[in-house]
């Protein structure tokens, strides 16, 4: 009888300091997601409406875009970093007060110059949004990594697609001044960002006291440093590929509809939102396979996946390329979240670095190939990048040298 209540006991004491998802938390960080991206997204959005009201060329769009994402790539490792040793649950707030300002010069912006700094407002709002963000969706996951991570990621990806849809339906009608309405998004991330900032400690002290449950300071095991490098390498360089094809969408996609379609600036926006919403539905379905499946598989799969799909597109018709458009970024999609997590098991003790890191891989080789892109497109004509770029996802074959992790729950 005293054995079976000590059992009972032991069963007890175990559910109470097993980590539990904090879904509340995670939904108003990926709300928060949300609110930022929408912002973000609002600049490619409106290059149509940049380019014909200051008579821009393609070279100059891709310079907007490199230089708002190098702004926002160059302080996320260093914020990571940083945070790893002082975690500051309220720097995201501190961080949409640069989106805010940004935002606001953007819409009455009366020069190049201006629009370059305003971008770079914002650029550095997500740079301080993203690493202690990532932190806390990792601990309010309860273990569920993907879950946590496709729930945060899938705000960022539907806010991307809210932003052509808001160009399409409000601001080409309503003219560029009209962005500053969106402020009204900020000011609700603002809120969300504080609550979930209140919860931050508690969260981190139940999830700490379900590790010292199990006697260890981490479930996850340490890796050799050459296991990390090159894990690091190859995930890095797998990172690189996908964004690089993605780019030549956010940035470009709307002007090769136009220019080979014929189709109205209102019609690209509107693919561009199902672009934006079929990357939202990869990165959630990818986040929950990869708990069921391994994020190894998932990388191989999302990155080399698409490859028949985009050798295709450049030849499509315009019914065709909106098909196509959707499964391949419902499956390139899928990599990210689980390239994440990937990267946090290979440094298990170094979340926010390693947040920051990849968020300002986001950012800085997106930045680099809107530029290049940019500059290839006035060579070869819109056309022809496209046909160069479907060729991009064979560096899938790339995480054949992938580490196997053997990555405890």
């Amino acid at each position: 009888m005293t054995a079976s209540v000590s059992e009972a006991s032991s069963v007890d004491t175990a559910s109470a300091n097993r980590p539990r998802v904090h879904l509340l938390v995670l939904l108003a960080l990926g709300l928060s997601h949300l609110c930022n991206d929408t912002i973000q997204s609002l600049i490619p959005a409106v290059y149509p409406i940049l380019k014909s009201e200051f008579a821009l060329d393609f070279v100059q769009i891709g310079v907007i875009t490199l230089v708002f994402q190098i702004a926002g790539a160059l302080l996320q490792p260093a914020i990571g970093l940083y945070t790893d040793r002082h975690p500051l649950p309220y720097s995201a707030v501190f961080g949409m007060a640069f989106t805010l300002a940004g935002l606001i010069s953007l819409s009455y912006a009366s020069s190049y110059v201006l629009i370059l700094i305003s971008v770079t407002l914002v650029g550095i709002g997500s740079s301080i949004f993203h690493p202690e963000a990532t932190r806390a969706a990792r601990y309010a996951s309860g273990g569920r990594q993907g879950l946590a991570q496709g729930i945060f990621q899938v705000g960022g990806q539907i806010g991307g697609a809210l932003g052509p849809l808001c160009a399409a339906v409000f601001i080409v009608s309503n003219g560029r001044h009209s962005l500053v309405f969106f402020t009204a998004m900020i000011a609700l991330a603002m809120f969300l960002l504080t609550w979930s900032a209140r919860q931050y400690w508690s969260i981190q002290s139940q999830f700490e006291a379900a590790l010292r449950s199990k006697g260890t300071k981490d479930s996850r095991p340490d890796h050799s440093r050459r296991t990390v490098v090159i894990g690091l390498a190859v995930l890095t360089l797998l990172m690189a590929s996908k964004l690089t094809y993605l780019e030549s969408f956010r940035s470009f996609y709307t002007f090769y509809l136009i220019d080979r379609f014929g189709v109205s600036v209102s019609m690209s926006q509107m693919m561009l939102f199902v672009f934006f919403i079929s990357s939202a539905a990869g990165v959630l379905l990818g986040g929950i396979v990869g708990d069921k499946i391994g994020r190894y598989r998932i990388i191989w799969i999302s990155i080399l996946g698409p490859l028949p799909l985009t050798l295709l597109l450049p030849y499509a018709d315009l019914f065709w390329t909106g098909v196509l458009t959707v499964g391949i970024n419902l499956i390139m999609a899928s990599a990210f979240a689980s390239i994440m997590i990937y990267a946090m098991d290979l440094v298990p003790k170094r979340i926010g670095l390693i947040g920051g890191m990849f968020y300002g891989l986001n950012f800085a080789i997106g930045g680099i190939a809107a530029a290049f892109l940019g500059g290839l497109t006035d060579r070869i004509g819109i056309e022809g990048v496209y046909q160069i770029c479907s060729f991009i996802p064979i560096a899938g074959f790339l995480a054949i040298f992938l580490p196997r992790l053997e990555v405890r729950r």
